[in-house]
């Protein structure tokens, strides 16, 4: 539990391309505020300089100082300031800059210069938090034994999902199976696999949904093409805004999660695979070791291919829309039970607030 008297939090950070409207975030403040506490916003003019600029702020009553995710550039001067006046510094960072340069984009290896350099950088930055924030097991272990970050300095807050949107909806039917696919078209993601599955497709007649945009969706437009098969029907749609996707997600009979072949694809769950179980959709994902056990070894409304297998894409496809099976795929029931159990907004608030030192 991290000690202190306030009842506000400190939002500390720059905004950049992600800033409060992030999914992760809106949830974050949701359940703060839920539990009691009160989220001021600080958006410092320049992030080096953002613990002079506070001074200035005449900040009271603060339990925490919180640093969003991706902003490792707002940690020194958040931690200046916090140790100026004692005040717990938390760091939400949902990625490494390390991991995401060197193992998801290859920028360069780890042991070039540039990448030791990168570590010891942010080994240095992560070193200033009181409390480091995981979204996943996976990650708490990464952050601990890569980034030399103590494991019992580390809590587990799973994504989650904005429950005021993302819930099962009882829509018509669809006469042609669908399978959904939303996302940013990055590796990561692996949509090509997803596209390349078609060539080996040989179940019912379904139809394939590419949502969104993204440096793949070329590729991936070329792929389907290619791979053009009478049994799938592929569509291609571009962004909605978002209070309209978890609509789009139920008029769906299931939903695609990631399906790349990296390290980094292993330790995350992604956006998409929280809000299509609390939409009560089935969904069809990678198997990886950043879910809890008990997800990982039961039916809980996922189905697990290996990374990066077309073909394994194609036969759970088969499997989930062929007619014995259909009912099944589509029953809500399995996957919101899921959501609820292991990733809702409750489990978040439970942390927080045994964080905070049981502020609920």
């Amino acid at each position: 539990m991290l000690e202190g008297k306030g009842k506000k939090i400190l939002w500390w950070g720059r905004l950049g391309n992600y800033g409060p409207d992030y999914p992760r975030n809106r949830t974050v403040i949701d359940c703060l505020e839920s539990i009691g506490f009160e989220v001021v916003a600080f958006v410092p003019t320049l992030s080096a300089l953002a613990d002079l600029q506070a001074r200035f702020k005449n900040f009271a009553d603060i339990r925490a100082v919180w640093v969003p995710c991706f902003r490792q550039r707002d940690l020194a001067g958040a931690a200046r300031w916090c140790r100026r006046n004692r005040v717990p510094l938390i760091f939400d960072p949902l990625i490494s800059a390390f991991d995401k340069r060197v193992n998801e984009r290859q920028k360069y290896s780890a042991e070039s210069w540039r990448g030791r350099r990168l570590l010891a950088w942010e080994q240095k930055l992560f070193a200033l938090a009181d409390h480091v924030i995981a979204d996943t097991q996976c990650h708490k272990s990464y952050f601990s034994e890569c980034l030399a970050f103590p494991l019992e300095q580390i809590s587990v807050i799973p994504v989650s999902a904005e429950e005021g949107l993302f819930f099962p909806q009882e829509l018509p039917i669809n006469p042609l199976p669908e399978a959904l696919f939303f996302g940013t078209f990055i590796g990561l993601q692996g949509a090509e696999f997803i596209a390349q599955a078609i060539r080996y497709y040989s179940g019912p007649a379904f139809q394939l949904t590419f949502l969104g945009q993204g440096p793949d969706r070329a590729k991936c437009e070329d792929i389907c093409r290619e791979y053009k098969n009478d049994q799938v029907s592929v569509v291609f749609e571009d962004w909605l805004p978002f209070q309209e996707l978890p609509k789009r997600i139920c008029r769906a009979d299931i939903c695609l999660g990631v399906f790349g072949t990296g390290a980094k694809a292993g330790r995350v769950i992604p956006n998409k695979v929280y809000q299509g179980l609390a939409c009560g959709k089935t969904v069809l994902t990678m198997s990886g070791e950043a879910y809890p056990v008990q997800v990982q070894e039961n039916n809980v409304g996922i189905t697990w291919v290996e990374p990066g297998s077309p073909e394994a894409i194609a036969a759970a496809l088969s499997n989930l829309f062929a007619p014995v099976n259909l009912a099944q795929t589509r029953s809500q029931i399995v996957p919101h039970q899921t959501y609820t159990q292991y990733f809702s907004n409750e489990s978040i608030r439970l942390t927080l607030s045994t964080l905070l030192n049981g502020a609920a």
